[in-house]
């Protein structure tokens, strides 16, 4: 029997063969779990193509979470394929081309706003849209890429990634009561379709590279599909509002 045996995971994010939101469904397949994608738009065309790479082909439903339509029909959706869920992967995230690239200084609110909502309120909105889904507890987690520094070129996003974090603690505290699991994997530099967008990502791999004391390889996703994973079992049944690094060690190494 596998970690997730018998759960049922809505993953969200998955793009391409190469994310970690694919291994994530993959390898929770693998550990028995009941796995269900969203996508929304021109491209759930792909996620369903993709779908079809998985162990055993996953459903996708629509779900875009800036649309409240989309979010208000969740669960409705979610219930034509199971009757509750136990885990939520909230693999999401996006910056305007305005809002990264060295243009900190000039980028306008409209953008800024943009990359704060898809890629940190998000969290809030997805988690309450799946709230009434979970039985009597479950866990969200969520890739993060590490705040607390300012990465060359990251710029606003770097910001939407610590309201990622701080938005994690809240909703930690505030669902814990209903035994809802909040957590974070920040994930080293993977060269993933979403890196491809960030300007400088060269940058990334040559700091990894420099200064991780574990070897890192930015084409490998599993370890930090394994990490979600593990947080979505029992496992880790008391850990809520916690940042688990996955980036071989580098967080840790200052200055």
């Amino acid at each position: 029997m596998g970690i997730l045996q018998g759960k049922n995971i809505l993953v969200t994010g998955v793009l391409t063969d190469g994310s970690i939101a694919f291994h994530i469904a993959k390898i929770a397949q693998e550990q028995g779990a009941n796995v269900l994608l969203s996508s929304y738009g021109r491209v759930m065309s792909l996620t369903t193509r993709i779908s079809g790479r998985l162990p055993q082909p996953a459903p996708v439903i629509e779900l875009d979470v800036t649309n409240q339509e989309h979010l208000d029909a969740l669960a409705g959706r979610v219930k034509e394929h199971f009757p509750h869920l136990d885990g939520v992967v909230h693999s999401i995230g996006f910056a305007p081309e305005a809002a990264l690239g060295g243009n900190f200084l000039n980028t306008a609110w409209e953008d800024v706003a943009t990359a704060v909502h898809v890629s940190a309120y998000s969290l809030k909105s997805l988690t309450m849209a799946a709230r009434p889904l979970f039985n009597g507890g479950g866990s969200v987690v969520g890739l993060d890429f590490d705040a607390t520094v300012a990465w060359p070129k990251y710029d606003w996003m770097g910001v939407a990634k610590a309201a990622l974090e701080s938005t994690s603690r809240y909703l930690a505290r505030d669902l814990g009561a209903e035994n809802i699991r909040v957590n974070l994997v920040a994930a080293g530099p993977i060269r993933t379709m979403a890196a491809k967008s960030i300007p400088g990502f060269d940058e990334f791999e040559k700091v990894w590279n420099e200064r991780s004391p574990l070897e890192w390889d930015v084409t490998d996703p599993v370890p930090a599909a394994q990490a979600v994973v593990a947080l979505l079992s029992d496992w880790f049944p008391k850990t809520t509002g916690e940042i688990v690094h996955v980036d071989g060690g580098l967080h840790a190494m200052g200055a």
